[in-house]
């Protein structure tokens, strides 16, 4: 029966009852959510909005639309298929666009503008430059203050648009990207930004998810489909989804306009692992309802891996979980950027206080403070504006360095602004799945209590299994007790088999049971088939035995465990499976003597355990538990605790079948790369969800808790006395390492967390199991606030490391079997642990290193130029005019300097294998004796020297014409600076030599063609030449003494090794 849609009073009253919970009524006075779809205006304001909104039909115009409203508020919705939401209309809900722009024609200017003038180096040229509109502060040219802050602001703008007209670009695409829209008239072709909460779309085989939608139907026979969601939680598994079973059972797509089905929504949440929805079917004379969750639901930005399914639109653009899930990652700044930044404001006292001096030995007058500006512009350059462009410019060559680095290949740098971090780590916080172990399980050892198998004994449970199944044997005969623990293995999981290109291969979330059904299969217990109701296991023997799926509850971080009912056809008993960590199941099993520890051998392996129990069910047990559970899946409030519940109610007195244990190999050189951390002086701590024996197992074998070693284990710990005594007791030792649980880890902080961050960062390695992805992250914050300015770094490869991988300084990401969520969050991506060695102890220290030559050099440029700007107004009798003009000023920063200044990022003061041959020149760079106020003071004593040298020489080889000051002066200043550079490189480059080359060659033609600034033919003379030699070597000789007397009476480390 069809329904229409005009819809008078009456009906309106029907549908806003209707859209009530479609369960139980006692719900709605408690519900966490709107139960009613209330409009979210009047319908003249929503429909002016619409109309308003409906002209600014370009992307562009509707991002600036989004930005400027005021942000809705999320609702429930209910939705009758095919005719839309029950109450309100389409445009009440946001509309599908994607939008990933930072700005738009109205806010690019200004917002890019204040993200530069937020550093202290473009707003003091911004000011310094505006001054330049004040006549009588004015000094020289305009250009020489506008040209350089323009040059900067205008390759930020550039960049910047470049960046997001890209982003528009693939915003464009995604938004007209093309799907059938299913209407009773047949089917429509429309783009993704015009699909809307109600529409009935077709999604084909490896499309995009446009929204998120409930299935409907899926050309599946089994009512099932696959997804990928490595674009929303980074996980490489398919997923699984069903449809409704109500829908999926039509002859065509068409009949879904027959149905009189409403459908109920939560209202937007951000957890992708949870949906709370109903269904009901009305007719004349009956009423169908169903409960909706996650396995129901396509999110958007997944891709269809398998067949062609229908869905319904429920959620849109900014209400979709990918979009409520995406948030933007604090940008982080490097500690070389902020020691930089304090060091340009000491120069900034530095230009005052010189200023100031230089008013007061001229005389105090009714006009000081104009000299006084005019004083600190000429100055000005002492705090050089090129300074942030040459270390952008280094950090964005860093990064290509690295990508194309051939000893790691595949390594990505995602944030070009901290290269210089990996220089300076002091702490590295790793997980251990996946990035210390290869997350590929391997099936190594059954126990059943009284006998075990290893992998040497594997053949022995295929004979075994084989007997037993032949039926020769009796019902508690030990090979029966071993079939029976095989076909639990064998069914307890979520495990599909799915062909491709004629092969057979498993689909799960986790590669833990995907080992333990290969290995059931190993020994004659072959997983067949499984769709949702039905599985089938092919014995070696030839039979078949088949199954059928009445419930199945899946793992959850919080359950720790997973379980499942099924029913033998061939003798129709019912089983509940049971598998999880021994800490939950211990409580469900009946009493038994081994498990805890064999639990404790087999962690003590370094094997990942899970047991397995079961109980039969009869058939009254499993009505009152479906009864109980349909009533609890009915709910729309709390629905996953009543669901638990009822649950809890059944997983007691279980049988223990046995206990399993299967082994994650250690990544290949994790030994050798730990150790080299660890000589470089780098704490390495493991953050773990595993149990403290793996854990402590993996960090001996893994070479983090080293043979000598004293491992000392954190007891457990409930109250604040308990923590106090542990803590106390972990003071009096010293030099050992750390175990302790993420339940201990909580108490301790909460009541002593100062005190835990001092002692533990005392030991020579910790290890943290049993800790959940916060704890990781708290740690990180832990360190960050209790031991700065020390850098801390974090690794990992999955989903639950992002949090501490974006808390971290260096954020490092494996792009491993487990996903690719932490590598695309990270700052760094690798393909393994191995390549961090060469990440930190070669790039990490290059990065650091030719950055703190950078910036010395830069900022000893100015500051020369400046001293012997001083030298000379003191000379004129303190005359605030310029020694040099515009251009001049403006070519010195960079055509005639620029190229051999920024060469130096190409400098090496060590080779790669030196590096990692001696881990130890890693410990020095910790200290920061690269750029330290000790460093910068020894340049500004260079610079005063030399620009003294450079311009006191100058006046004393003074003949009758100032120009000629200005040729001497200038061209030793060039010199000098070409000379200095030179004496700094530790090896050379071809690359340096062409700068060298190309920037004298520049000055020397300048020194031919600008007429108005050199004299061409007292340029070429003899006399020139010697007095400008005479004054370079004055300024760079005893530089070169004194640097020679060091390397050779007091050579640095890194000078030795080579």
């Amino acid at each position: 029966m069809r329904y229409s849609r005009e819809v008078g009073v009456a009906e309106t009253k029907i549908r806003f009852e209707e859209s009530q919970p479609l369960m139980s009524e006692s719900v709605a006075s408690t519900s966490r959510d709107d139960i009613f779809l209330l409009p979210l205006a009047s319908t003249q304001s929503s429909s002016t909005i619409n109309h308003f909104a409906g002209f600014f039909d370009t992307i562009m115009f509707r991002c600036c639309w989004n930005f400027l409203r005021r942000r809705r508020t999320l609702h429930s919705r209910t939705i009758r298929v095919g005719h839309g939401p029950v109450l309100g209309s389409a445009h009440s809900f946001p509309p599908n666009t994607v939008c990933n722009q930072k700005y738009n024609m109205f806010t690019f200017v200004p917002l890019v503008l204040f993200q530069q003038f937020k550093f202290f180096l473009n707003l003091y040229f911004l000011l310094m430059a505006c001054s330049q509109f004040i006549p009588a502060i004015q000094i020289g040219a305009p250009i020489t203050y506008w040209g350089p802050l323009g040059f900067v602001l205008t390759v930020t703008l550039i960049r910047e648009a470049m960046d997001d007209f890209v982003r528009f670009l693939r915003d464009r695409e995604l938004n007209s990207e093309k799907y059938e829209k299913l209407t009773a008239q047949g089917i429509d072709y429309i783009s993704s930004s015009n699909i809307k909460v109600g529409d009935l779309i077709i999604i084909q085989k490896d499309k995009r998810v446009p929204a998120d939608v409930v299935l409907l139907r899926t050309t599946e026979k089994s009512g099932a489909s696959f997804i990928r969601t490595d674009q929303l939680d980074g996980e490489t598994d398919w997923k699984l989804r069903i449809a409704v079973p109500v829908t999926q059972n039509l002859a065509s797509d068409q009949d879904i306009f027959d149905l009189n089905l409403e459908i109920y929504a939560e209202k937007p949440q951000k957890d992708i692992h949870d949906f709370v929805g109903t269904f009901k079917v009305s007719s004349e004379d009956s009423t169908q309802d169903g409960s909706l969750n996650v396995e129901n639901v396509l999110w958007a930005n997944t891709v269809l891996a398998s067949g062609r399914v229908v869905g319904v639109v429920v959620y849109t653009g900014r209400e979709t979980r990918s979009v409520m899930n995406t948030t933007l990652p604090e940008s982080k700044v490097g500690l070389l950027d902020i020691e930089v930044n304090n060091l340009t404001k000491i120069l900034f006292l530095f230009v005052v206080v010189l200023a100031s001096v230089m008013v007061a030995m001229k005389g105090l007058d009714k006009n000081w403070y104009r000299y006084l500006m005019r004083f600190i512009l000429l100055f000005s350059y002492i705090i050089p504006i090129s300074l942030r462009v040459n270390l952008d410019m280094a950090k964005l060559f860093y990064s290509w360095q690295i990508g194309r680095d051939r000893h790691i290949k595949d390594t990505v740098v995602r944030s070009s602004t901290i290269p210089e971090e990996l220089g300076r780590i002091s702490f590295l916080l790793s997980d251990k799945t996946g990035t210390l172990t290869m997350n590929e399980m391997r099936f190594k050892k059954i126990h059943l209590g009284t006998v075990a198998f290893s992998s040497d004994a594997f053949e022995d449970v295929s004979r075994h299994v084989l007997s037993a199944y032949s039926g020769k044997l009796g019902r508690h005969s030990f090979s029966s007790k071993l079939q029976t623990a095989v076909e639990a293995i064998a069914l307890c999981h979520n495990v599909t088999p799915t062909e491709e290109n004629g092969q057979i291969s498993y689909q799960a979330a986790s590669p833990d049971e995907v080992a333990l059904v290969r290995w059931t299969e190993q020994v004659g217990v072959r997983l067949a088939q499984r769709d949702l109701t039905s599985m089938q296991l092919q014995l070696s023997n030839g039979q078949t035995k088949s199954f059928q799926i009445l419930h199945l509850f899946p793992f959850t971080s919080e359950t720790k465990r997973m379980g499942i009912i099924v029913k033998d056809e061939t003798s129709d008993e019912i089983s509940l499976l049971m598998k999880g960590a021994d800490t939950v199941m211990a409580g469900m099993v009946q009493y038994n003597d081994w498990l805890e520890e064999e639990c404790s051998n087999m962690a003590r392996e370094g094997l990942r355990t899970l047991v397995v129990a079961k109980k039969v069910l009869s058939m009254e047990q499993l009505a009152d538990f479906e009864k109980h559970y349909h009533q609890a899946k009915m709910t729309v409030v709390d629905r996953s605790e009543h669901m638990a519940a009822v649950l809890r109610r059944l997983e007691t007195d279980l049988q223990l079948i046995c206990l399993t244990g299967v082994e994650d190999r250690l990544q290949d050189q994790v030994t050798t790369s730990l150790e080299l951390l660890r000589n470089a002086g780098i704490k390495i701590w493991m953050l773990t969800g595993d149990k403290l024996e793996t854990a402590i197992c993996i960090a001996k074998s893994s070479g983090l808790f080293s043979k000598t070693d004293n491992v000392h284990v954190f007891g457990q710990v409930q109250t604040r006395i308990d923590a106090h005594n542990e803590l106390n007791a972990l003071r009096r030792k010293n030099d050992v390492a750390l175990v302790l649980s993420g339940s201990a880890l909580n108490v301790c902080l909460q009541y002593y967390e100062a005190e835990v961050a001092e002692l533990v960062c005392g030991c020579t390695a910790v290890v943290c199991c049993r800790c959940s992805p916060e704890q990781k992250a708290q740690l990180v914050n832990l360190l960050r606030k209790y031991r700065s300015p020390l850098r801390v770094a974090a690794i990992g490869d999955g989903g639950n490391d992002v949090s501490m991988i974006q808390a971290a300084h260096a954020g490092i990401g494996i792009d491993a079997h487990e996903g690719k969520q932490a590598s695309l969050a990270a700052d760094f991506s690798i393909p393994q642990f191995a390549h961090i060695c060469r990440l930190l102890l070669v790039h990490g220290r290059y990065c650091y290193k030719r950055s703190c030559a950078l910036s010395q050099f830069v900022m000893h440029r100015g500051l020369i130029i400046s001293i012997m700007q001083a030298i000379f107004s003191c000379v004129f009798y303190f005359a605030s005019v310029s020694l040099y003009q515009g251009v001049l000023m403006v070519a010195y920063s960079t055509v005639y300097t620029m190229l051999p200044v920024f060469s130096l990022v190409v400098d090496r003061d060590v080779t790669a294998l030196n590096a990692l041959t001696y881990p130890e020149l890693y410990k020095e760079l910790g200290k920061g004796r690269s750029l330290s106020y000790k460093t910068f003071c020894i340049w500004i004593l260079i610079s005063i020297y030399q620009g003294s040298a450079i311009m006191y020489g100058a006046l004393l080889v003074f003949d009758s014409d100032f120009i000629h000051i200005v040729s001497i002066s200038f061209t030793a200043l060039i010199v000098t600076e070409l000379i200095m550079v030179a004496l700094t490189i530790h090896t050379w480059h071809w690359a340096m030599l062409l700068a060298q080359a190309l920037s004298l060659s520049l000055y020397a033609g300048s020194l031919l063609v600008l007429d108005n600034f050199f004299d061409r033919q007292f340029v070429t003379t003899w006399i020139f030449l010697s007095k400008t030699t005479a004054i370079t070597a004055i300024s760079c000789f005893p530089l070169y003494i004194i640097k020679a007397l060091r390397r050779r009476f007091s050579p640095p480390s890194y000078a030795k090794v080579n």
